[in-house]
């Protein structure tokens, strides 16, 4: 069951329209987005997936291997069921089980990090399964070199996401035609915004950013733009997934993985197109 926040789109109201101009506060507002906020919690009547553990697979479905390098740990499954369509604006599966996965980098010693993001191909170092609900899928046993994660889990949670100023939302919201989205003049972009908008998110007081659609927390460059370029904008968060101490799940240094989709190969679950990158701060 997620936990509704209703009243998290009335807190961004006040302070939108506390910091902007009403008519810039009124657009603004509405390139919000919502998303599941998942948090490693061990409420057993909450509970909608899991970090880490073993998967359930369909028999004749391989464990997924990046060729060359070894199998991908489990990085965490998410019930689909658990989470409502009307929690996130993307055509979720409203039944089923996804699994994330990702090569750690255990099995080579971590050699693979040596050159950041930029060693994976993008669909061979993590790879994203769906598992149809009512498909006979037993519990797998990791390969036996596979050290699995720690099996924690995960409750959700309803939360309001904010486009960077150079997400292409915001930029063909207030700078159309603009030839510099990373620098154009807006109220959006002032440093009295930027900085108050991070402590309006801090007092979220999360411990993670686990998260379903919405925006993503990018560390660095845009996701959406690093995995598709100039197409950028015909891209979505599917989800993202930063450290757990207590799993011993770490990526690099306070980094996050991320998984984005095309809308329309989501609603056709077309999730082998699914791209994925990762940040390190």
């Amino acid at each position: 069951m997620v936990i509704m926040t209703s009243a998290s789109l009335d807190a961004w109201r006040d302070f939108a329209v506390q910091h902007l101009p009403f008519d810039v506060a009124k657009q603004w507002l509405g390139l919000l987005r919502p998303a599941v906020r998942l948090e490693v919690d061990d409420d057993s009547d909450g509970v909608v997936g899991r970090i880490g553990g073993l998967p359930r697979l369909p028999d004749g479905e391989d464990w997924p291997v990046w060729e060359g390098h070894g199998p991908l740990s489990l990085i965490a499954s998410v019930d689909c069921a658990e989470l409502p369509s009307d929690s996130v604006d993307i055509p979720l599966p409203s039944e089923g089980t996804l699994l994330f996965f990702f090569f750690d980098g255990q099995l080579d010693a971590y050699a693979s990090w040596a050159d950041g993001p930029s060693a994976r191909d993008s669909r061979s170092g993590a790879r994203v399964l769906y598992v149809p609900e009512g498909q006979d899928a037993p519990v797998r046993d990791a390969p036996a070199e596979l050290e699995p994660f720690p099996s924690l889990p995960l409750t959700a949670r309803t939360v309001m996401t904010p486009p960077d100023p150079s997400h292409p939302r915001a930029v063909a919201a207030f700078a159309p035609g603009t030839s510099y989205p990373g620098s154009y003049e807006h109220p959006i972009r002032e440093e009295d915004f930027v900085d108050a908008l991070i402590d309006f998110e801090c007092e979220d007081d999360a411990d993670s950013v686990h998260q379903i659609g919405g925006y993503a927390e990018s560390i660095q460059d845009l996701v959406e733009i690093e995995v598709a370029g100039s197409e950028g904008d015909e891209w979505v968060l599917l989800a993202q997934f930063d450290g757990v101490d207590e799993a011993d799940m770490v990526w690099g240094d306070s980094g996050i993985l991320y998984w984005l989709i095309r809308p329309h190969d989501l609603a056709e679950r077309r999730f082998d197109r699914a791209m994925f990158t990762w940040h390190m701060a």
